[in-house]
């Protein structure tokens, strides 16, 4: 699978999210729910935080898993017209080398900081679930390199720019959602994250998922009945963990 079929392939789904729009730090944000003690932070995928899709994912998780849902754009404002995922030909209108320099992991991160900083402030527990590109950075976010720590668990579905280096670090309980095929989250990804994870004394969740690809979580087809199967039980275990380490007694 080449890059921009990996990350400009999907669907658009149906439905109208609930939230509000609001800031978080000095990042726009789609933001949903009302606990005052509990927080997930939502790290987008490249279609950011205004896709559709990812809001009614951040609707489900303020219900499900009881928490304020924050989904802030760490993109710099830019937005992808979603119906390039329904149209092969529009795929030269994004440049993805581009949108890989201008959101570099070193470029990305002190917005990612003041966010986590700002929940901090407001909430009592503070969950990240990434996708793809919120996949480094909620294992950055989740490192056993801060202290004391930033977050209390994370979660994150097929991830890129994942590290070998940021797996070393982790240091709280962490989730990982993969896909059977995925170009980012390469099998020899998958084999050093069961392999080394195990070792670093948190909780570690690795939900497999056969027969889908790298996006399935946020831009499966709902039609398909493999796919819709896998998004229904990815959203289950991702609400499953951080209802353990969010409203749990928090020890491990």
């Amino acid at each position: 699978m080449a890059a921009k079929e990996c990350c400009l392939t999907g669907f658009e789904w149906d439905g109208t999210p609930i939230g509000k729009e609001g800031k978080l730090a000095n990042n726009d944000s789609y933001i949903v729910g009302d606990n005052a003690d509990v927080a997930i932070l939502v790290i987008a995928d490249l279609f950011g935080w205004t896709f559709i899709n990812e809001r009614l994912l951040c609707d489900h998780y303020a219900e499900e898993a009881d928490a304020t849902v924050y989904m802030p754009d760490f993109f710099g404002g830019l937005v992808i017209a979603p119906e390039i995922l329904r149209d092969i030909r529009r795929w030269n209108e994004f440049d993805l080398e581009k949108f890989h320099k201008d959101n570099d992991k070193h470029v990305r991160w002190p917005e990612l900081l003041s966010c986590v900083q700002a929940l901090r402030q407001k909430h009592k527990k503070i969950g990240v679930i990434g996708y793809c590109y919120g996949g480094w950075s909620s294992f950055q976010l989740g490192s056993s390199t801060h202290n004391p720590r930033l977050v209390d668990c994370i979660s994150a579905g097929h991830p890129t720019w994942l590290t070998k280096e940021e797996m070393d670090n982790i240091g709280v309980p962490v989730q990982i959602v993969a896909p059977e095929t995925d170009m980012a989250f390469t099998e020899e990804l998958k084999r050093y994250a069961n392999e080394v994870i195990p070792t670093k004394g948190v909780p570690y969740d690795y939900a497999f998922f056969p027969g889908v690809e790298h996006s399935f979580c946020t831009r499966g087809n709902p039609d398909d009945e493999k796919e819709r199967l896998a998004m229904v039980r990815a959203k289950r275990v991702q609400v499953a963990w951080m209802k353990e380490w969010l409203h749990g007694d928090g020890k491990w």
